[in-house]
């Protein structure tokens, strides 16, 4: 029933949309599918298998209306890893643990916090798989043989460099002109679809003019089988799970990002609105799905999700059709696919990740010399010569220290006074001669938290040195406080009632008051001392004054002190004279 839902209001002109981007899409998605699998270290039709099931089930089921689910570049480096260290069969495993993680994100509503990975650290480690992924296809591009990979990015070179005097010119020739149909194609025909053009021309010069020269799809796998795979649940075990899981958390939490960002591309160019948690649930129930067919993980699309909607898709069935018309294919032309040359597959990947590295933004983030830049750098560099894992993770971090140094630097403590003419507290009021030895007045502006307590801390230091017999602390411009300051605030009261005086508070927002509530602060300090305007606040502490301390003043800081110090004279005056009759 939900899934029929989404085709409310469908008519034959809606059909006729989604039937040709259905088509279109999916023939864009036979070259990378098999190109996507190759490059993951498995066989070709495993990619084609994850396009049918996935593709289907995530328009059925996902969030965003025109989604385009498959594999994708970005778990290339991922994927490839596991294998290399597990195998396929422990890839399975972990592609439906990571479909569970997905399933159950959704089901709890976690898609708002995943929509919140750094701007910085997505560029850099999406910079970092291209790179990755252009690298990876350089042995084949040059017809490279016995070229041993390694998880390891500078190994991987390094192979390439030992064997570069065993070049084929052929493979090269076959790769260039594959590359430059595609360039040409995407150029000044658009709406065709390059990296197919480009796999057939370059496929079918090397079988008729190079045939045998060059190593092809056939060479390194064998013969594509035509049909899926027989269902067939994998055998898990607990210390298989232990061992897949941190594989599993990282292929989920990258699906889970990936995934969400297509969504939101296509909310922008559709005008739609998809919906988070349920998109993680047609994810996750994809990728549970998938693993049982020999399928590998999948997530969004974003450049096929793009095409479907440039081709006119009017809904979810596009999607639908271009699972289908991938079925299709596999069903009638797999045996043809064996003659496809591995040189005809290496542009094919060079220019999705061309395309996927995210130049203009790298360079835009980089234009800023900021702290954005560090965490962009740091995380592209360590994807690239370590793992993904530790890229994410080290940029997450060290965007989250440049994110506590920009907000402790926002933290502003400036002692106040009202303004005789306007009555509004002003900074610039506070003069060597107009203060007020009794009352002392600050407006606290930024969140009060662990990262600023620093700065609060030392401005508190100097307003205690003074002993004034009332703090007041406007809050109104405190928009958050955590348990670090709060503590802070306990400090200075527990120092104000040593030093005979009273802590006063005005102005808090929602926020700091519901924390300030919850840890008993406000019983501590005294419900009455906290105020919701400065001026009722004022008048209070005005009560509280040592009347005897205002005879003779003359720095006058509020209105009052004129009334103040004048009675005091008067009352002095007349207690002398009072004396003297005596």
């Amino acid at each position: 029933m939900i899934a029929l839902k989404r085709f409310e209001g469908y008519n034959i002109s809606k059909f006729q949309r989604d039937l040709l981007a259905g088509l279109v899409v999916g023939v864009v998605a036979i070259p990378l599918a098999m190109a996507f699998a190759i490059a993951s270290g498995v066989r070709p039709e495993y990619g084609l298998y994850t396009t049918i099931i996935a593709g289907i089930l995530v328009s059925l089921l996902g969030g965003s209306k025109f989604q385009i689910a498959g594999p994708t570049g970005a778990f290339v480096p991922i994927l490839f890893a596991v294998v290399s260290q597990y195998g396929y069969e422990n890839l399975l495993i972990a592609g439906f643990m990571a479909g569970v993680m997905l399933l159950l994100a959704g089901l709890f509503k976690a898609g708002r916090f995943i929509k919140f990975m750094p701007r910085p650290v997505t560029i850099g480690f999406t910079a970092g798989i291209a790179v990755i992924i252009f690298s990876g296809q350089i042995a084949n591009f040059l017809g490279l043989r016995n070229i041993k990979k390694h998880e390891e990015f500078h190994l991987n070179m390094m192979e390439v460099f030992l064997h570069i005097g065993a070049v084929n010119p052929i493979s090269v020739l076959i790769s260039l002109i594959c590359l430059g149909t595609i360039i040409l194609i995407t150029k000044y025909f658009p709406k065709i679809p390059g990296p197919l053009f480009g796999l057939l021309v370059s496929s079918v010069i090397a079988f008729f003019f190079f045939r045998g020269q060059v190593d092809t799809i056939g060479t390194a796998f064998g013969t594509i089988p035509s049909g899926l795979p027989e269902f067939q649940f994998p055998a898990v075990t607990w210390e298989t799970i232990v061992m897949l899981l941190p594989a599993a958390l990282i292929i989920a939490a990258l699906g889970g990002v990936e995934s969400l960002l297509s969504a939101v591309v296509a909310d922008n160019m559709s005008k739609e609105k998809h919906q988070s948690n349920k998109e993680l649930v047609g994810q996750g129930i994809a990728n549970m799905v998938t693993p049982l067919f020999g399928g590998i993980p999948a997530t969004g699309a974003i450049a096929r999700t793009a095409t479907n909607i440039k081709n006119g898709a009017a809904s979810p069935l596009s999607g639908i059709i271009h699972g289908l018309i991938v079925l299709l294919v596999l069903l009638l032309l797999a045996p043809y696919a064996s003659h496809i040359p591995m040189a005809s597959m290496a542009p094919i990947l060079m220019f999705v990740a061309w395309n996927m590295s995210e130049r203009k933004e790298f360079r835009h983030v980089l234009k800023t010399k900021s702290g954005d830049s560090i965490v962009l750098v740091a995380t592209f560099l360590l994807t690239v010569f370590t793992d993904l894992t530790t890229g994410v993770g080290a940029g997450l971090l060290l965007a989250l220290l440049v994110f506590v140094i920009k907000m402790s630097k926002g933290l502003s403590v400036s002692k106040v006074l009202p303004d005789p003419e306007d009555e509004l507290v002003k900074p610039e009021m506070v003069a060597q001669d107009n203060n007020c030895p009794q009352i002392s007045m600050y407006t606290i502006e930024g969140p009060l938290f662990f990262g600023s307590t620093e700065t609060f801390e030392e401005s508190v230091a100097h307003i205690l040195h003074s002993k004034p017999k009332v703090l007041l602390l406007r809050m109104s411009k405190v928009s958050f406080i955590d348990t670090s300051g709060e503590a802070l605030l306990v400090s200075i009261a527990n120092q104000m009632k040593e030093q005979d005086g009273q802590l006063l508070l005005s102005g808090l927002k929602r926020q700091p008051k519901e924390l300030l509530w919850s840890t008993g602060f406000h019983e501590h300090v005294g419900e009455k001392f906290f105020f919701t305007r400065t001026g009722q606040a004022l008048n209070y502490a005005l009560t509280q004054l040592h009347k005897g301390t205002c005879l003779g003043c003359s720095q006058h800081a509020f209105k009052e002190c004129t009334r103040l110090s004048t009675q005091q004279a008067v009352q002095a005056k007349q207690t002398r004279k009072g004396l003297a009759v005596t």
